[in-house]
This record gives structure tokens, C-alpha cells and sequence, in this order.
């Protein structure tokens, strides 16, 4: 086989991977209370730079939290993940931990951490992205964390290295 041949086929092979994955998608809620606060600040510095995050007495909200998957799915189940599978994943290891908790002080993997949505999806990838891979034919794609109706945070995971 010739070098164009062989090109030829990879591409073919790439585009067909390309052309069948699927992105698949569950949704949870929670609610939960924090509060944005910079303990190396002064309460005014916090104050401006946070607004009424930052009030001492906490604020709450009705998140919710998507999660996406992606892949090929199994020729055997036409799943790329079962979807009981992945609310399971996202109940028992995210959600039961945080619901009606306050994320600053009830909330182990989140204990001295800045509980933005940032923070908040990216330790939510750690807490998911082994257990998916091991549940599925395909890998953690998005995390999506709605606080309230205007904002929201997507997460794709870490970027490669410059």
C-alpha cells in the first residue's frame, strides 16, 4: 500500500469516527447556598469586586447541572452511556453531597475553595470523568452549571498544555 493510499484510508476511517459520535445529555438540579468571599480581602474589596455574592449571611440558588457525554455508541445497546447510568453517576457522587448544603462550609470537596461556577464544574469533572469512562463507550465532553437564568458556566475539561 502507498503512502497516499494509506493516508486515503486513515482519513476515511477518521471521518467516519468524526461523522457517528454522539453527544448525549442529563440534567440534574440542586439547590444549594454560598457565598463569594476572599478571606485575604478587606469585607469593602470583597464587596466590590463580589456584590451581594459576597454577604456574609450567604446567598442560595436553584442550579441546574448538565452533563455531556460523548462517542460511538455500542453496537450492542445503541448507547453511548445508559442514561439511568449517568443520573446514578451524577446523583450519588455530586448531587446528594450538595443539595439544600451550604458549598462553602457543608461540603468536603469544596472545603477552602472559591465556590464560584468555575470551581464548581471543574471539581465536578474530577469527581465524574474517571467513573464515566469506565460506564460508557465514550468520555466526559461537557459539564453545563446554570445558576441563575442569565448566567451559566460550560466546562470541556483541561486544556492541553501550551
Amino acid at each position: 500500500m502507498n503512502e497516499a493510499n494509506s493516508f486515503s484510508l486513515y482519513y476515511r476511517d477518521l471521518t467516519a469516527i468524526i461523522y457517528t459520535m454522539v453527544y448525549i445529555s442529563r440534567k440534574e438540579f440542586f439547590n444549594a447556598a454560598h457565598k463569594l468571599y476572599n478571606p485575604n480581602w478587606t469585607k469593602e474589596e470583597n464587596e466590590a469586586c463580589f456584590g451581594p455574592c459576597a454577604n456574609e449571611y450567604f446567598h442560595g440558588h436553584n442550579f441546574e447541572l448538565t452533563v455531556t457525554v460523548a462517542g460511538v455508541p455500542n453496537p450492542q445497546t445503541g448507547f453511548v452511556i445508559d442514561l439511568k447510568k449517568l443520573g446514578e453517576l451524577m446523583k450519588t457522587r455530586i448531587v446528594d453531597k450538595i443539595d439544600h448544603k451550604n458549598l462553602n462550609m457543608d461540603v468536603d470537596f469544596l472545603k477552602g475553595k472559591m465556590t464560584s461556577c468555575e470551581n464548581l464544574v471543574r471539581e465536578f469533572w474530577q469527581i465524574l470523568s474517571s467513573e464515566i469512562e469506565q460506564n460508557s463507550t465514550g468520555r466526559l465532553y461537557k459539564i453545563t452549571l446554570q445558576e441563575t437564568h442569565k448566567n451559566y458556566v460550560e466546562y470541556f475539561g483541561e486544556l492541553p498544555p501550551r
